[in-house]
């Protein structure tokens, strides 16, 4: 039987280093990657790495993975105004053993309705959680990376320590001192 894969979603200006731990943590512990944007063609990052994601959301396999990362991006306004991944990220929720999101990203969590009752964290000021109008205020923490049940929340600039954090929730075998100064 086929190992079950993590999906990494891709969206316009996704911040690629905010993944290079997690991806390296997969690729040390052999959980299978697959790439899916919300439309065909590349999607360019933050850095201007450009990606072709192997699927896009309306053709990934749910039965073949078992958890979700999305990483943060530079303007993730458009990422949340489209209704098509809010969807998919409902209809999914329930099939994922971790859904993990860092910087920015939680906010589509929110929009979800994924974080409710559940601690987070996000790369988000208090203004723009305020003004979101789908976070509640109550359950936030400063902290870097907040695990509640499956889901894994991350501010940025705790991208090393999120990686470890869902390369251990996910049970995989990993050295962490490749990521230690």
């Amino acid at each position: 039987m086929k190992k079950a894969a993590t999906a990494v979603l891709l969206y316009p200006q996704f911040s690629e280093y905010e993944l290079s731990v997690a991806l390296s943590i997969f690729m040390q512990g052999g959980k299978p990657v697959v790439t899916a944007g919300i439309e065909g063609g590349a999607v360019r990052g933050e850095g201007g790495l450009n990606c072709i994601p192997d699927v896009t959301i309306d053709n990934l396999d749910h039965e073949e993975i078992d958890s979700l990362i999305l990483p943060g991006c530079m303007d993730i306004m458009k990422a949340a105004g489209d209704e098509r991944l809010i969807h998919f990220l409902k209809e999914i929720e329930s099939r994922m053993t971790v859904i993990a999101a860092i910087s920015s990203s939680p906010l589509l969590l929110a929009q979800a309705g994924l974080l409710k009752g559940k601690k987070y964290t996000v790369g988000l000021n208090e203004q723009a959680r305020d003004a979101s109008g789908v976070f509640e205020k109550e359950n936030y923490s400063n902290e870097l990376v907040i695990v509640d049940g499956k889901i894994i929340t991350a501010r940025g600039r705790g991208f090393i320590e999120f990686g470890t954090v869902v390369g251990d929730a996910l049970g995989l075998s990993f050295d962490d001192g490749w990521y230690k100064g």
